[in-house]
C-alpha cells in the first residue's frame, strides 16, 4: 500500500476510532453512574462533559509524548475556536440561539477567566505542574459551584444538564457492563489518538507545515466533531440553546480540564508561533461570543454568518502563512 495512503488511513482512522472512544466511554460511565445511583443533575455536569473531552485530552498527552507539542496545545487552541467560529456559527444559520441570562452569567465568566489564564501560560512560554495545578483546581471549583447552585432549584439550567445526562448514551447491563464499557472506551481512545497523531506529524512533515498548524485545523476540526454533530442536531430539534450550553462547557474543559492534566503529567514549552496569533484569535472569538450574546441574549443567524466568515478568514491566513 502507498505510504501516503496509509498516512492519510491512519489519521483518518485515528479519528473515528476517537469518536467512538469517546461515545463509548460516556456511554458506560454513565450508565455506570445511573446503577450507582448519582444524580442526573452530577452526571450532566462532570461524566458527560468530561468523556466528551476525553479525545482531546488523550491526543494532547499523546501529542507531548511523541515530541509534537503544537499538536497538543494547538488542539486545545484550535479546537475552542473552532468551537465558537465553526460550530456556533453553523448552529445559528440553521436556527437563532437564545441565551438564558442567569446561567451565562456564571459559564460565561467562567469562559472568560478560563480564556485568559490558557493565553496567560501560552504567553509565559513553559507550561507546568504549576499552572496545570492551577487550572485543575479551577475546573474543579467551577463544577462544585455550578452543582451547589443547581441542586437546590428545579429551573431551566438543572433541566438542561438532567436533560444532557438523560440524552447520553446508555447500555445494556448492569454496573459491571457499564465499567467494562468505559474501559472498551479508554482503549479505543488511546489507540485513535496514537494513530490521529502519528499520521497528523507525518503529513505536516510531507506539506513542508509545522505540527502546530496541523493541531490548530486537521487535529483540533477533528477532535471537534463530536460537539459539531451534538449542535446541529440540538438545533434541527429546536434546542439551539443546549447547543450553546455544550460550547461553553467544552471551551471550560479544554483549557481547565485537558490544558491542566496536561500541564500536570507532561510539563511542556507552548510554541512561539500560537502566541504570536492563535492565541489572540481563540481570545477575540470568545470576546465576540460575549458580545453577541450580551447584546440581545440571543445569538441570530447574522451573527452566525460573522462566526464564520471569521473562521474562515483565520483559515485562510494559516494556509498562506504555511505556504
Amino acid at each position: 500500500m502507498d505510504a501516503n495512503l496509509i498516512t492519510y488511513a491512519s489519521l483518518i482512522g485515528g479519528l473515528i476510532l476517537l469518536t467512538l472512544g469517546g461515545d463509548t466511554l460516556v456511554r458506560g460511565a454513565t450508565t455506570a453512574a445511573k446503577r450507582l445511583g448519582v444524580s442526573p443533575l452530577l452526571i450532566g455536569l462532570t461524566l458527560v462533559g468530561f468523556g466528551t473531552s476525553t479525545p482531546e485530552l488523550v491526543t494532547s498527552l499523546t501529542a507531548i509524548q511523541a515530541g509534537s507539542p503544537g499538536i497538543a496545545i494547538g488542539n486545545v487552541v484550535g479546537s475552542n475556536t473552532a468551537n465558537i467560529l465553526l460550530i456556533l456559527g453553523i448552529t445559528a444559520l440553521i436556527a437563532p440561539i437564545a441565551v438564558d441570562r442567569t446561567a451565562f452569567r456564571r459559564d460565561g465568566v467562567v469562559l472568560v477567566l478560563a480564556s485568559l489564564v490558557c493565553t496567560a501560560v501560552v504567553l509565559g512560554g513553559q507550561i507546568g505542574p504549576v499552572a496545570g495545578a492551577i487550572m485543575v483546581a479551577m475546573l474543579i471549583a467551577y463544577v462544585v459551584i455550578a452543582y451547589l447552585g443547581e441542586r437546590g432549584v428545579q429551573d431551566a439550567e438543572r433541566a438542561k444538564y438532567e436533560h444532557i445526562a438523560e440524552d447520553a448514551p446508555d447500555a445494556r447491563g448492569g454496573l459491571w457492563a457499564g465499567i467494562g464499557l468505559a474501559v472498551v472506551g479508554i482503549g479505543l481512545t488511546i489507540l485513535g489518538a496514537r494513530l490521529l497523531v502519528d499520521g497528523a506529524v507525518v503529513i505536516a512533515r510531507d506539506f513542508g507545515v509545522s505540527d502546530t498548524v496541523i493541531g490548530l485545523t486537521v487535529v483540533a476540526v477533528g477532535t471537534s466533531l463530536p460537539e459539531l454533530v451534538t449542535s446541529v442536531v440540538a438545533a434541527v430539534r429546536g434546542r439551539a440553546d443546549v447547543a450553546l450550553g455544550n460550547i461553553i462547557g467544552s471551551n471550560i474543559y479544554n483549557v481547565l480540564g485537558i490544558l491542566g492534566i496536561t500541564a500536570l503529567l507532561a510539563p511542556f514549552e507552548a510554541p512561539a508561533a500560537i502566541a504570536r496569533l492563535d492565541i489572540w484569535v481563540m481570545l477575540a472569538a470568545t470576546a465576540l461570543l460575549v458580545l453577541f450574546v450580551r447584546t440581545g441574549m440571543k445569538i441570530v443567524r447574522w451573527e452566525g454568518a460573522v462566526f464564520l466568515a471569521a473562521y474562515a478568514a483565520y483559515i485562510a491566513w494559516l494556509a498562506v502563512g504555511s505556504t
